[in-house]
């Protein structure tokens, strides 16, 4: 699991299940329920490594399509207004991709 000991695993399917219906996912509950909200700095920028998968240093949309799968390998991707949702919220300079500042800006 690339969370563990930082995000509890119950926490994880509870919030994945909770927005397993196109369209339910909001990223504030979804960060709140699985922990994100309350982890360090530190730890903030290891879940960034996780889901920067192709470790350009930044999360691009692509990506973000594929944010819950991170959590669990079962998860449905994003929608596309999800996801557009999800990229508006985090790219605060408007690059099209969010990069590590951002996203622990993000998950406050």
């Amino acid at each position: 699991m690339a969370f563990a000991g930082m995000l509890s695993d119950e926490d994880i399917k509870a919030a994945v299940q909770a927005c397993q219906a196109p369209g339910t996912f909001n990223h504030k509950s979804f960060f709140a329920q699985v922990g994100l909200t309350s982890l360090s700095e530190v730890e903030g920028e290891k879940v960034f490594r996780v889901l920067d998968q192709d470790k350009s240093g930044y999360i691009e949309e692509e990506e973000l399509k594929l944010f819950l799968q991170n959590f669990s390998p079962g998860a449905r991707e994003l929608t596309v207004a999800e996801t557009k949702t999800l990229m508006a919220a985090g790219d605060k300079d408007g690059d099209g991709k969010i990069g590590m500042e951002e996203f622990c800006e993000l998950m406050k």
